[in-house]
């Protein structure tokens, strides 16, 4: 295993010489991003990964000094991509739910959103519960939280699932569903910044229930590697007290997302 900390924490859990420290590795740290969840990660015109998700990723690579490679790869191989050893830590949005810590380990909590059901501006959907969505139909996108808690608690609805997140938003746009769950801050940006997103609003109360959605968004690494968890750790810890991680917050939102 390489020995990601060697050289960079103390007994604080903070850099040894600060966010400038070397950090001993023989190989680059790969990291996984999905691209296609914006604002948080996407794929710009030319292809190339933007968004929160991957400045975060950026400012953890500075701290560490470690030099880092992006591998872009699809929600549903997310965790098997990274046991098979494809990829060193994911840093893509992905909720520390109990499913997955089963299998994976997780930094701390980098951001945290609720889950929420959006409907079209139109719809005279009011209530949430199983019993007034039974025979409504929900979507939701593939292998995320949202469609494992649709699945589980809303059983005498029609569950219609989508590849990524902006499929799953012009679905709703198009009225294929009535009614989509998703990631709150997530769905903030198509809400409040496209043109399609003004057709439709939150309509529910904030949806958190840890066994499905974890303890918010953490870094997956392989349960073996604890020396990259406590190395993310301590690089979090450094981008939080220098300000590099509110001027990323502030850049995509206009309130805390800690």
């Amino acid at each position: 295993m390489i020995n990601w900390a060697l050289g960079i924490l103390t007994a604080a859990g903070l850099l040894v010489a600060g966010p400038h420290s070397a950090l001993a590795q023989d190989t680059p740290l790969r990291i996984a991003i999905e691209g296609q969840f914006p604002p948080f990660n996407y794929l710009d015109a030319n292809g190339n990964l933007q968004g929160f998700d991957v400045e975060i990723a950026d400012a953890l690579c500075a701290a560490m000094t470690a030099t880092c490679e992006y591998v872009t790869q699809d929600w549903d191989e997310m965790i098997p991509g990274l046991l098979e050893k494809k990829y060193d830590a994911i840093v893509s949005s992905m909720s520390m739910s109990d499913e997955r810590r089963a299998v994976a380990d997780f930094t701390s909590r980098y951001y945290d959103s609720p889950s929420i059901f959006i409907t079209n501006k139109k719809s005279d959907l009011q209530a949430f519960s199983p019993a007034d969505l039974a025979g409504k139909s929900i979507g939701v996108s593939l292998s995320t939280s949202q469609e494992t808690y649709a699945r589980s608690m809303y059983e005498s609805s029609d569950i219609k699932i989508y590849a990524t997140s902006p499929e799953l938003y012009e679905g709703l746009a198009r009225g294929e569903v009535d009614a989509i769950l998703e990631d709150k801050l997530a769905a903030y940006d198509w809400l409040a910044n496209t043109k399609t997103g003004q057709c439709c609003e939150f309509r529910s109360n904030d949806i958190k229930d840890a066994a499905f959605f974890g303890d918010g968004a953490g870094i997956a690494v392989r349960k073996e590697d604890t020396n990259l968890k406590e190395a993310l750790n301590a690089a979090l810890n450094v981008i939080t007290e220098d300000g590099t991680y509110n001027m990323v917050n502030a850049k995509y939102f206009p309130f805390s997302i800690r």
